[in-house]
């Protein structure tokens, strides 16, 4: 038997404004939108495609409103660098009680949580 995760589904308010933004972070492309979906996959040609699962983004009706139980983990090459750029996005740094670790907790426009972790080293 096989199996291989498709895409994460990440539900929110306001599927296009929150598919720009991830898409901007992570330099992704839009394949499919509608007004109550849209996907993102990796640029084409790049060492994702094919391979990372897709983002769905689907509209709810209720909000966000504990801290997600999935989230993802990005590995920049820059950390500081990285988190000035997402914060120029509309990222937000998040306080969640995780106390003096290497990595970074950011909050999207939508207060979905997700971490930057501090860039490998040789």
């Amino acid at each position: 038997m096989s199996i291989r995760i498709q895409c994460l589904v990440i539900d929110c308010a306001n599927p296009a404004e929150l598919a720009r933004f991830w898409r901007d972070a992570l330099a992704w492309r839009i394949t499919e939108e509608s007004a109550d979906e849209v996907a993102l996959e990796p640029s084409a040609g790049s060492p994702g495609e094919g391979v990372s699962p897709d983002l769905l983004f689907l509209r709810v009706p209720e909000e966000k409103r504990v801290k997600n139980r999935l989230h993802l983990d990005l590995r920049p090459d820059d950390q500081a660098a990285e988190a000035q750029r997402l914060e120029g996005l509309g990222a937000t740094r998040m306080d969640i009680g995780q106390g003096d670790v290497s990595w970074i907790v950011m909050a999207d426009p939508e207060g979905n949580e997700f971490c930057l972790l501090r860039e490998l080293t040789g």
